[in-house]
């Protein structure tokens, strides 16, 4: 395997409005809507640390945002709980500051996902770096994120994670346009040829879409600057990345591991049943309320 430089940075975007989540999205970022007792982004940004990242950068809306006082030391709080003696609980919220170094940029106007990507730029630099959305939970032994780095280190190019994705849902992804399938020590990804946002199912060329996990060279920066915004003015990373993969590698791993799209009324109420039933504090009780709600409807 080549010696390549280690990826110590990511990006998380979380400057949208949530219009999917409206009216819980109004006065609450979508990302700090809980999942199981836990805000959705930090699902991402201990994935991020999981992965080896040392620092995480936040694009957030506002610069005193709810995100950053999440991750924030709050003395109040933490000597409150001591003092009634809930010492897990003030270690939960001790701990948040500790996850991984944090850094916020902000994004004046939702302008889309290659936009908020680009704001970050004078914070990564010109190092090859992660991007993770916060609404898509990845639940896996090894964190996705590190999946796309072990195939970074071993072929040099920016990674894609896909899966292959129903046809009438599609119209919800970005897809791929595969190429050959390469085999190497990180398991089995294809070359990307082309990448279309939200095809129609005739014009889908393949069923594998994206799925929030991304490993970008620094060759994006030039990509993004080339792409020309879409009818709502907004510029997507899937048309970057359309340009990206002409000039350099680009490839698509179909990633190991249980996803979640949290960030619609469905996918947040799938999510929040999954997860819940994989924690040891909550599976027994929900199990016996879903038990009994099957009962009373028959």
């Amino acid at each position: 395997m080549p010696n390549r430089k280690k990826i110590v940075k990511a990006v998380v975007p979380a400057a949208g409005f949530g219009t999917r989540m409206l009216p819980a999205t109004k006065a609450v970022p979508k990302e700090m809507l809980p999942v199981a007792g836990k805000p959705l982004i930090q699902y991402a940004v201990e994935e991020a640390a999981a992965s080896g990242i040392e620092t995480v950068i936040l694009v957030v809306r506002d610069h005193k945002s709810l995100i950053q006082e999440h991750f924030a030391r709050n003395h109040s709080l933490e000597s409150f709980l001591d003092h009634r003696g809930l010492n897990a609980s003030a270690n939960l919220v001790r701990n948040l500051p500790r996850i991984t170094e944090l850094q916020f940029v902000r994004q004046r106007q939702p302008r889309g996902l290659a936009h908020a990507v680009s704001c970050a730029r004078p914070l990564v630099g010109d190092d090859p770096f992660v991007v993770l959305l916060p609404d898509v939970i990845m639940m896996s032994r090894e964190p996705v994120a590190h999946q796309l780095i072990r195939v970074h280190q071993e072929t040099g190019g920016s990674v894609v994670a896909v899966r292959e994705v129903e046809p009438h849902d599609l119209e919800r992804f970005g897809v791929v346009q595969a190429g050959r399938t390469l085999t190497g020590e990180s398991g089995c990804w294809v070359s990307v040829t082309g990448l279309v946002e939200k095809p129609a199912v005739d014009r889908a060329p393949s069923r594998l879409g994206i799925f929030g996990r991304y490993l970008l060279g620094p060759s994006i920066w030039k990509a993004i600057a080339q792409t020309s915004p879409d009818a709502n003015g907004e510029v997507q990373l899937t048309d970057a990345l359309n340009l990206h993969c002409q000039d350099e590698h680009l490839f698509g791993l179909c990633f190991e591991g249980q996803h979640h799209d949290a960030g619609d009324p469905i996918g947040y109420l799938k999510a929040n049943l999954d997860i819940a039933l994989q924690d040891a504090r909550l599976r027994e009780p929900l199990r016996r309320y879903i038990s009994d709600l099957q009962v009373k409807r028959r």
